[in-house]
């Protein structure tokens, strides 16, 4: 007590007085949570503020300003997408497919998550990465400065330099796929606190896709990769459109983490019409 104004002084909540706070506001993984925040280093005016925000319904991401993935920690704020840990297989196949050197693109690159994690697990990479977020990409830029990443703000492929174009051996791409008329069914944080254009992914949650496919060959070289992230009762309708659009496709699935992954492999040989 201060024998000044005679008030008592708040004590700093421990992690089991947090997890009670985080799981009376609907948390799920509230132990857990708790952990992060108290070990957060923060001052206990700023460790009530961001107590506060969580139970609030904000990303406990946005709040620490850290996401952890496939064994990295990367930066990550508001108004930026969240990486999910389902899209570790996306980067896992990626791994299987790219070989050290290779060029990279990682197409709706949010925070730079994935192309982050395939640096870690391939050498040598020289890599891309672009975003219609100008938030985004500034996160990405940090995220990737120790590889030397090149960063663009912009629609899919319009940002990238006209010399990138039938350079590109692997095209990582988490874009939108959550239909319209699910959006509403996300969660609250992820529907309020990340921008709606990485969700949605229009009637059928394909609309990005189609578009990619529709322009990635002319950008790869013969024999490329391209890798998307949908969800399971998309896979037969994402491989089919990337058949049409001429790559050779199959997908692979984790049950354990939730995830399918779909797999385009352009062409050995780029037809001499689409060389003009």
């Amino acid at each position: 007590m201060h024998p000044s104004n005679g008030r008592s002084t708040p004590t700093r909540p421990d992690e089991e007085e947090l997890a009670a706070r985080l799981r009376a506001a609907g948390c799920v993984f509230a132990e857990d949570e708790a952990r992060l925040l108290a070990r957060s280093g923060a001052s206990d005016e700023a460790l009530a503020i961001m107590l506060e925000r969580r139970m609030a319904g904000h990303p406990l991401e946005h709040i620490l300003g850290w996401v952890e993935f496939c064994g990295l920690k990367l930066d990550v704020g508001p108004g930026v997408f969240i990486p999910r840990q389902r899209s570790a297989l996306l980067v896992r196949w990626a791994a299987e497919l790219t070989l050290p050197g290779a060029t990279v693109l990682d197409l709706c690159c949010g925070c730079g998550a994935l192309a982050a994690a395939l640096a870690d697990a391939v050498e040598d990479l020289r890599l891309h990465a672009s975003d219609i977020s100008g938030a985004a990409v500034g996160f990405a830029r940090r995220n990737l400065a120790r590889v030397q990443a090149e960063c663009y703000e912009g629609d899919l492929f319009d940002p990238l330099p006209t010399a990138l174009r039938g350079t590109i051996d692997t095209i990582l791409c988490n874009t939108p796929y959550v239909p319209a008329h699910r959006l509403r069914l996300l969660p609250y944080e992820a529907r309020v606190h990340e921008p709606r254009s990485s969700l949605d992914g229009g009637p059928d949650g394909l609309d990005i896709q189609r578009r990619v496919a529709r322009d990635a060959r002319d950008w790869m070289v013969p024999g490329g990769h391209l890798l998307f992230e949908v969800a399971e009762d998309q896979e037969v309708q994402c491989v089919r459109l990337l058949e049409d659009a001429g790559f050779r496709s199959w997908s692979r699935s984790l049950d354990e983490i939730g995830t399918t992954v779909v797999v385009g492999q352009a062409p050995s040989a780029v037809p001499a019409e689409r060389r003009q």
